[in-house]
């Protein structure tokens, strides 16, 4: 199969034809049809992740068709439209068992445990716990903008941030997950601050039900504007960038018994940002993480989308070649397109 193979970190990919995976017993290899390009993705080209073993594939949002099952495979067939969560949870440890299957403690993960989807195929093990079946009228491209960005969002939002209609949200960083935020946010009835330093980016955060933008470029302090916007503070604030400045002006901007979930990666040098626990202690201010979200909880956001309440396509930014994704990845710290950029061409 072809595939983007790093064989160091920080230097460039290349496109090359490599073994084609094999299915575990209880997993399958899905043909590629769409698959997303992430900061994670860039994470671990640069070797922030630990788990990963060189050479490798990257990739870990993606959406396809079932090419083949291992044998104890029984709720899925060759043919069927899937998708997956980026995490591949074991199906059978107590976190799966308590319906957790997000923070399972011996997951594993395409594109850092194992080889990605930036291929034509790629493997996911555990297949009956972790697959989706994807609905008729849903494209690849749409699906595999749900697999970590937007579903990830929707835990965030939803689940860790239990935001509810009339609440202020704070959403620190416009990329794939901070525009997916305040799409859900704003769908819930929240009203969303957009903070980003791209007036591009806070241009579809507008469209996408933002109530409110603010560019840190252009005011001299973002707490402060936040404080004064919400007449005391967000109710919730995420910082969906993943930046020691953005997490500790999200802490900064919430409310006394505000919630503050970290969503982007805080991966290397940035993993200690200096978080002002005086005014956590004295506010009784919530941190909560936010990784994923399980297959289970797929139901829920996929309910919403088909009803026309949520509409991730609108997401959508570049469609790419699996050979574009090479320039694409390796310079995700230089330069941001709007939205979700996705390999479509393999």
């Amino acid at each position: 199969m072809k595939a983007v193979v790093f064989e160091k970190f920080g230097e460039s990919p290349k496109l090359m034809q490599v073994n084609d995976p094999a299915p575990h017993p209880d997993g399958v290899v899905i043909k590629v049809k769409a698959t997303g390009v992430c900061r994670s993705d860039w994470h671990a080209w640069m070797g922030h992740d630990p788990d990963i073993v060189l050479p490798h594939v990257p990739g870990h949002e993606f959406a396809g068709i079932v090419e083949a099952t291992g044998k104890n495979v029984r709720g899925f067939k060759v043919g069927d439209r899937v998708t997956s969560p980026f995490i591949s949870a074991c199906g059978r440890c107590s976190d799966c068992a308590s319906g957790n299957q997000q923070v399972c403690s011996n997951q594993t993960q395409p594109g850092f445990t194992h080889w990605g989807s930036f291929a034509e195929f790629v493997a996911i093990d555990h297949a009956d716990a972790n697959l989706i079946a994807l609905p008729e009228e849903m494209a690849y491209s749409t699906a595999a903008s749900l697999g970590c960005r937007f579903a990830t969002s929707f835990h965030a939002v939803v689940d860790q941030g239990a935001v509810s209609a009339g609440q202020w949200v704070a959403v620190h960083g416009c990329g794939g997950v901070g525009l997916s935020a305040i799409m859900i946010a704003a769908a819930l009835g929240a009203r969303v601050i957009a903070i980003d330093l791209s007036d591009e980016a806070l241009k579809l955060a507008d469209k996408f039900g933002a109530a409110a933008t603010i560019n840190a470029n252009q005011v001299e302090d973002v707490v402060e504007a936040i404080l004064e916007l919400t007449k005391g503070g967000a109710h919730v604030s995420l910082d969906a960038l993943g930046h020691p400045v953005t997490a500790v002006n999200s802490v900064k901007s919430l409310r006394r018994l505000g919630r503050h979930i970290q969503v982007g990666l805080l991966l290397a040098d940035q993993s200690t940002p200096p978080i002002p626990m005086d005014k956590v202690v004295a506010n009784e201010l919530m941190i909560l993480g936010s990784h994923g979200m399980q297959a289970h909880r797929y139901d829920a956001m996929l309910n919403m989308i088909l009803s026309g309440t949520l509409a991730p396509e609108k997401l959508l930014g570049r469609s790419i070649s699996l050979e574009e994704s090479i320039s694409a990845l390796t310079s995700m710290d230089q330069t941001s397109s709007p939205g979700v950029t996705v390999v479509t061409q393999f």
